[in-house]
């Protein structure tokens, strides 16, 4: 059965979601990011894994549910960060970050079989989740991050590896206020949904 693994940052004001501010305060977009992570791992929680981990700059608080393991992410750019969580899996594993409150255990229930990778591009360009049969850190290392092209650039890899690749839904990734509010919409029982109507957020306040 598959690792499942959230790689995520503690939600702390100033640390987390910069991009969205302004509208929103450190403090606010700290616990909206707190929100997304809860969302993330309670989905993580109720789908079917050998292992749950959660890769973790920074320390764990009250919205980790129980039933994770946690491990320090290791020094380096994210491309690095990927590749040591991959390597610290021995078997089939699925990684996913924190900013897709959106997603459904349904989606994260994946079955090796008749394929060696799993790909969920994000609409920024980038990719909110990858799965690989055979963890091999090498396929994520040199890959540039946080850039337009990096989804295609990482599928690439896998593809160029001689990998049968499946591709998930694409899903978008809450980096700026205009995607908090669409992401919230798309899934409005979400915690995250929650928490921005508590804030009485709208974009452009």
């Amino acid at each position: 059965m598959t690792t499942l693994l959230v790689i995520a940052k503690e939600p702390r004001p100033g640390k987390v979601k910069t991009r969205l501010t302004p509208p929103f305060t450190p403090r606010e977009a700290a616990a909206l990011a707190e929100a997304a992570l809860a969302d993330t791992l309670h989905a993580v929680a109720a789908a079917p894994a050998a292992r749950r981990v959660l890769v973790l700059d920074g320390s764990p608080g009250p919205w980790l549910p129980p039933g994770f393991d946690v491990v320090p992410q290791c020094a380096g750019g994210l491309d690095e960060r990927l590749a040591a969580a991959f390597a610290g899996c021995s078997g089939p594993a699925l990684l996913i970050g924190m900013d897709t409150p959106q997603v459904t255990p349904e989606l994260l229930t994946v079955d090796f079989a008749a394929c060696d990778a799993y790909f969920g591009p994000a609409e920024d360009g980038g990719f909110w989740v990858l799965g690989l049969a055979s963890p091999d850190p090498t396929l994520l290392r040199g890959v540039p991050m946080s850039t337009a092209a990096t989804g295609a650039v990482q599928r690439e890899r896998l593809v160029a590896a001689g990998l049968r690749v499946r591709d998930l839904p694409c899903l978008r990734d809450v980096d700026t206020a205009a995607d908090a509010k669409a992401v919230a919409e798309r899934a409005p029982r979400s915690r995250f949904a929650a928490r921005l109507a508590r804030l009485g957020a709208v974009v452009g306040r």
